[in-house]
């Protein structure tokens, strides 16, 4: 590549890293997990910088990060069982942290419907070129991700719903 096509890449990884980064940990829930998929998510991209340049990097990159996250958990969906739970590598909000949660519970496509649709304010049509998926199934995703989420957010008790 010519270092104009590095300077421009390098630009590009500064302005999208961070968001990147979040939308991978808010899939993931896991701090490392989710530096990984930017990581080569990263690579991916620069392998096709000279085409991506002129285009949508940015869309292109959460549809490789995406794509990535569900080769993962298709490949790996038994469960760890560990004696010790580890030290957290990272401290977060713990309104963050239980949303987070809570986005765990959800089906893999559902979560990356919700996230790119209200985390990431993305439209349903630029969701759905981001997934592979058709705008239909994205609204049900989104829907059924939302219904899912709203008893495990709600901070009401049944009988502060009916005063």
């Amino acid at each position: 590549m010519s270092s104009s096509d590095d300077v421009a890449y390098v630009e590009f990884v500064d302005a999208t890293r961070s968001s990147l980064l979040a939308y991978a940990w808010l899939l993931t829930a896991d701090g490392h997990a989710a530096e990984d998929l930017v990581q080569e998510t990263l690579v991916r991209v620069y392998v096709r910088w000279r085409r991506l340049r002129g285009g949508q990097p940015l869309a292109y990159a959460r549809r490789v990060l995406s794509n990535l996250h569900t080769d993962r958990w298709r490949t790996r969906r038994r469960e760890v069982l560990r004696e010790e739970v580890p030290e957290a590598a990272y401290t977060f909000d713990p309104m963050t942290t239980e949303l987070v949660r809570a986005l765990q519970q959800l089906s893999p496509r559902e979560r990356e419907c919700v996230v790119l649709r209200h985390y990431l304010d993305q439209s349903e049509k630029d969701t759905a070129a981001t997934l592979g998926i058709s705008v239909g199934s994205v609204k049900s995703y989104t829907s059924k991700g939302l219904a899912g989420l709203r008893p495990l957010l709600s901070t009401t008790t049944e009988e502060e719903r009916y005063v």
